[in-house]
């Protein structure tokens, strides 16, 4: 049973996003998988990127993102700031990616909004 909006699945449907709905206990998170990373920024080219989802999603925005496998900055050698700690789900350590959303607007944001968000950060990751 998929607990993820009608229009969140045609969104990922249209863009040919792969992706698997899990559940954790009361954790409900999307996991999108494969993605490709910014060429060149991390040591690993793609990750799978678990997004949870927050009781009264979609007008309750989601917070922070995670990665499979956990990656560091290719330049450096080292994690990228505040992506540094391990998030268990579904019986994996993920690696948190501690970004916040305060421009959520409820009714209009969905999925797309998070993943712009997300590659947002990944490009910018210092």
């Amino acid at each position: 049973m998929s607990f993820l909006p009608a229009a969140d699945r045609a969104y990922l449907a249209e863009k040919g996003i792969a992706y698997e709905e899990k559940q954790d206990g009361a954790v409900k998170g999307i996991i999108l998988k494969g993605r490709r990373l910014p060429d060149g920024r991390f040591d690993s080219a793609v990750a799978d990127i678990l997004i949870q989802l927050p009781p009264g999603y979609p007008d309750v925005a989601p917070d922070m993102f995670y990665l499979l496998p956990w990656v560091k900055l290719r330049n450096g050698g080292r994690y990228p700031s505040a992506a540094n700690v391990a998030q268990s789900f579904a019986g994996q350590n993920w690696q948190r990616w501690s970004r916040h959303n305060s421009e959520w607007r409820p009714g209009i944001d969905g999925i797309w909004t998070m993943i712009k968000r997300v590659e947002d950060a990944l490009e910018k990751a210092a």
